[in-house]
């Protein structure tokens, strides 16, 4: 009995160091954002927050910096949760009923249609960025969040994950669907989506966080202020060459990114982990 509660301490202080790792950088970052540019540039940086806490979130917020043309942050934050709840619902709505087709309706080449669809898994934004850039371009899509959103709102996982979870549901409930006289959407309504409410709980969290992190995309199909999104506005905070860069609202800006996405996680976190270990629904 000793011994093995010693051993419990091992796991515990690896989650601790790791824990430790992920949320120092934080830390430093929080520090960074509450003091003076003058501060920070004096080495090395004080790990004690400093009086400028407020002053250079709502400088962030309001103002941004000159690398972002004065385009403020709440507005580039604006951009991306757009972009990121249009392609986490988009990819969802598109993915559903393809796997409900895919499992429950019988047509001619079924699984060649299925198997297009998993061959895409290989084909990721960058292999085929050239070709959708050009299509966005032709249709006027530029600068615009249909264009920031469209291309990327097919998903094959998500379809996949859908129809491995559909294969589990009973014959006898399809049955007994028809025997009660309900049609393909009937049962896709009340059956198929009341049942399915964790994985789609579950891929909303991921692909949210996926479109909030694009950044090879909206770097590509956004040239003004206005449409640029929080990702690609950190990067351009960031000064080359002689440029200055005001760290201190760099850093509020990173962790003013940091929010929305752990606001998702928080608020779905119960269905969150249920999608991912419930074998069965």
């Amino acid at each position: 009995m000793v011994s093995a509660g010693k051993s419990a301490w091992i796991p515990h202080a690896v989650l601790l160091l790791g824990l430790a790792l992920v949320v120092f950088p934080v830390y430093v970052a929080f520090v960074a954002s509450s003091l003076p540019l003058q501060d920070i540039l004096d080495a090395p940086m004080t790990l004690v927050p400093g009086p400028d806490l407020l002053a250079n979130y709502r400088d962030a917020l309001a103002l941004g910096t000159a690398g972002t043309n004065g385009q403020p942050v709440a507005a580039m934050m604006l951009n991306s949760l757009v972009m990121a709840l249009a392609i986490a619902i988009g990819k969802i709505a598109i993915s559903l009923p393809s796997a409900y087709a895919v499992v429950f309706f019988r047509f001619p080449l079924r699984r060649l249609c299925f198997w297009a669809i998993f061959v895409t898994l290989m084909l990721p934004v960058e292999v085929r960025i050239i070709p959708t850039y050009k299509i966005a371009a032709d249709l006027g899509l530029i600068d615009t969040y249909p264009g920031l959103v469209l291309p990327l709102i097919a998903s094959a996982t998500a379809t996949l994950l859908f129809r491995q979870f559909f294969l589990t549901i009973p014959d006898e409930l399809v049955e007994a669907a028809k025997i009660d006289g309900a049609g393909p959407w009937r049962f896709l309504i009340h059956m198929v989506i009341p049942l399915s409410r964790t994985n789609i709980a579950a891929l909303f969290v991921i692909l949210f966080i996926y479109g909030w992190n694009q950044y090879l995309w909206p770097l590509l199909v956004t040239n003004t202020p206005a449409m640029t999104t929080i990702v690609i506005g950190i990067r351009q905070m960031i000064g080359n060459g002689d440029a200055q860069t005001a760290w201190h609202l760099v850093m509020a800006t990173a962790l003013l990114a940091l929010l929305p996405p752990i606001a998702v996680v928080l608020a779905m976190q119960r269905w969150f982990v249920k999608g991912l270990i419930e074998p069965e629904k």
